[in-house]
């Protein structure tokens, strides 16, 4: 869609990213974030749109203030509320922003329901996002104290006679296994509780493809499949020299590719410092919504923002940032337990908010 179509429709935008946590410096980004409702041909014809997160440098436009910012995405209504009913800390926390420049009474009318959205799930997506953070560090910890020498070779992972499968090969299998997988979790649908956990809080597409097979699942899973065994293993080596090259292309990318600033002081401290402070952020938003029902975005009011920027600054250690990271893991298992949120939203209840909202704003001439 074209800016000014999306910008006709929006109905909310905040200002996040370090503005929004009150961790801004005077060389910070202004990163923009918002929801619209498309228009009829969208929802009614064959049309498709998710976002809008570019041509704001070269489209014209209504307002002003996002003109250049290429760092704003503006989110479609139906893809914003998924994203909100599977407790995105990145979504979520744009329902709880301190700065509006643009908010419709469709808008206000999504803020005042947003209680709806939380759940005991965000103790799973503050935390998995956390330990995203935790695998960039260590990841880049890793390339720092000890860079890979050289570019992998498939010979190395016992692929001399045989090609290995390319990651378009790999992928069509591993959707297969995962529909297969998928399948056997549904017939735990009567267990709601295992069910739910398994269905919704693990992303078992993402681990068949980030991580090989092991050899203890190398025989269930040509059962399974009914594959012959000599695919299989061609299958885990392949995994293991894709898994290799992405890490080396990842490699050669981050030393490319980093802000020269950044790069000094992870050069310095031995680890790097945004995504050590992301995690600690990440940990203790989760841990507050659990215990009291609500997000605090800025960190101003919460009262850790100075900490937060001495993490920053390289003020603290590796090993003290670990140990903070690991003693807000066991709070918010803690938490979890004695947190009076539901344990999922109430999907119906969302559902009938977004035909409100749709009904509220109207098809316009679109």
């Amino acid at each position: 869609m074209q800016r000014l179509e999306v910008e006709q429709r929006i109905i909310l935008i905040g200002l996040a990213g370090s503005h929004g946590y009150g961790l801004s410096r005077p060389e910070s980004d202004l990163d923009y974030r918002g929801v619209f409702i498309a228009g009829k041909k969208y929802y009614l014809g064959l049309d498709k749109v998710e976002q809008k997160d570019s041509g704001w440098d070269t489209e014209p436009g209504i307002f002003d203030f996002l003109t250049g910012e290429k760092d704003t995405v503006i989110y479609e209504l139906k893809k914003f509320v998924q994203l909100l009913a599977g407790a995105n800390p990145n979504i979520l926390e744009l329902l709880w922003l301190k700065q509006y420049p643009i908010k419709t009474e469709v808008g206000a009318y999504l803020l005042a329901h947003r209680q709806m959205f939380l759940s005991k799930r965000v103790k799973h997506t503050y935390s998995g996002y956390a330990f995203a953070q935790i695998k960039k560090i260590e990841s880049h910890r890793k390339w720092l104290l000890d860079p890979p020498q050289e570019k992998p070779v498939p010979e190395k992972f016992g692929l001399t006679a045989e090609r290995p499968l390319n990651k378009e090969e790999l992928h069509a299998f591993l959707e297969y296994l995962y529909s297969l997988v998928r399948g056997k979790i549904e017939y735990l649908s009567e267990a709601q509780e295992l069910y739910q956990l398994l269905n919704g809080d693990i992303d078992y597409k993402g681990l068949l493809k980030q991580h090989h097979l092991t050899d203890d699942v190398l025989e269930y899973t040509q059962t399974l499949t009914n594959s012959r065994g000599g695919f299989i293993k061609l299958l885990q080596k392949s995994q293991q020299y894709q898994n290799a090259m992405r890490e080396w292309n990842a490699y050669k990318s981050w030393q490319t590719n980093r802000n020269p600033t950044r790069a000094g002081m992870e050069q310095q401290s031995g680890f790097d410092l945004k995504h050590a402070m992301h995690c600690i952020r990440l940990l203790r938003s989760g841990l507050e919504i659990l215990r009291s029902g609500e997000i605090f975005v800025d960190r101003q009011d919460v009262g850790d923002a100075d900490e937060l920027k001495a993490i920053l600054r390289g003020d603290f250690t590796y090993e003290q940032v670990t140990a903070i990271a690991d003693n807000l893991v066991a709070e918010l298992d803690r938490a979890y337990d004695d947190s009076i949120l539901p344990r999922h939203p109430d999907l119906s209840a969302i559902n009938d908010l977004s035909i409100e909202l749709i009904e509220k704003q109207g098809w316009g001439n679109n």
